[in-house]
């Protein structure tokens, strides 16, 4: 079994019970209303749990990326809602981590340390989802500023965030090369929100189309330089990958939790349901399931924590058996809660609807199965 150190121990025990205590107790609501998880995330700032991975040069608590994995799992076991709205701080920190320049971190990255400001990552469009190198935004330099014209899709935190990272073709001609980012803040002129997506699951995070009606902003706000956007979007996503597993590992936990529980406490034909060998194996397969599903999370944090090599396959692995740990899970979890697990009086068939998702975003599993292809077919 993979072995924490003394300070990931204490940050997974800080974060699962400021996670028991501050998050659960909304999440049942959240889901229920589609509303946003203000109380949740204001429990998540007070503790310094919000942005764990910010260097403390910035303001933050300076975690590695396996103390944020770690602290995803906390947050998502109760409420993967939560989890993703404070999970789009860490999105919108990484590409100015990656390339930014030292003035652009320090005037945006102390202000999401402190809670003060949401953030937000503007990858995605209508005709660019896998495909993101065929992208239509269009960024165009205007003497000392840029002019961006398009739309995203798919942009959680949107209509919440204070900023955001947006990604732009500042040279049509060059193809992949010639897309950049840049840093929007929700006041710019001719930014236009759309309505909220009405979706299956993690109803209280908030998704939206972002119009860019040529909202103008100073050059300064371009991240690094021209045509490093697409290099700086795929080194974010192979480290925030790690954190999509954790997300969907914590899920798979809280709803083995909840099969667990009731499968102690249910009777039937005058014994504990969980002593029939059809549920014991059930649940068994469900452990074994999430027990793999962490290792391999945990060894890609350590893996994109080092930059090493083989980070782009690790994650990619990681992200897809987790997500699809999770799917497994909570579908078998609401088996073993039979006709009570169906209805929204238990926490389980949130979860099944929940967990959907961490299959699709952040690159859909069939994306990172390319991904880990390419890299045992690549030449070495």
């Amino acid at each position: 079994m993979f072995s924490l150190d003394d300070d990931h121990r204490e940050l997974q025990a800080v974060a699962r019970e400021v996670a028991r205590d501050l998050v659960a107790p909304h999440a049942a609501r959240v889901d229920a209303e589609g509303v946003f998880p203000r109380e949740s995330v204001a429990g998540l700032v007070r503790a310094g749990l919000h942005a764990v991975g910010l260097p403390e040069a910035y303001g933050g608590q300076g975690a590695d990326l396996l103390g944020a994995a770690v602290v995803a799992e906390e947050i998502a076991r109760v409420c993967t809602t939560t989890q993703q709205v404070v999970g789009g701080n860490e999105l919108f920190a990484w590409p100015l981590l990656l390339g930014g320049s030292e003035e652009l971190r320090r005037r945006y990255l102390p202000r999401i340390a402190s809670g003060e400001w949401l953030g937000a990552f503007a990858l995605s469009e209508p005709e660019a989802g896998s495909d993101v190198a065929a992208m239509t935004t269009r960024a165009r330099r205007d003497g000392d500023h840029y002019v961006l014209k398009g739309t995203k899709r798919w942009i959680t935190n949107a209509g919440e965030a204070a900023v955001y990272v947006v990604f732009a073709v500042t040279d049509p001609d060059a193809g992949a090369r010639g897309i950049s980012a840049f840093v929007l803040e929700a006041t710019d002129d001719g930014i236009e929100l759309g309505g909220l997506e009405r979706k299956m699951g993690l109803k209280g995070s908030p998704t939206r189309e972002v119009g860019l009606r040529d909202v103008r902003i100073p050059a300064d706000r371009l991240v690094g330089e021209e045509g490093q956007g697409l290099r700086l979007a795929l080194g974010t996503l192979d480290r925030t990958r790690c954190i999509v597993a954790a997300q969907a590992v914590g899920l798979a936990q809280g709803a083995l939790d909840v099969a667990v529980d009731h499968a102690r406490q249910r009777r039937q034909f005058g014994q504990r349901i969980g002593d029939f060998q059809g549920l014991a194996f059930l649940l068994a397969d469900m452990e074994v399931k999430v027990r793999a599903a962490r290792l391999l999370t945990y060894a890609a944090a350590e893996e994109a924590e080092r930059g090493g090599p083989d980070l782009s396959a690790a994650g990619a692995a990681a992200k897809c058996f987790a997500s699809d740990t999770a799917m497994a899970v909570t579908i078998d979890a609401v088996q073993v809660l039979g006709g009570a697990g169906y209805t929204a009086d238990l926490p389980v068939e949130r979860m099944m609807r929940d967990a959907k998702i961490t299959q699709i975003y952040e690159g859909t599993n069939q994306i990172q199965r390319v991904v880990i292809a390419r890299a045992l077919l690549r030449d070495r």
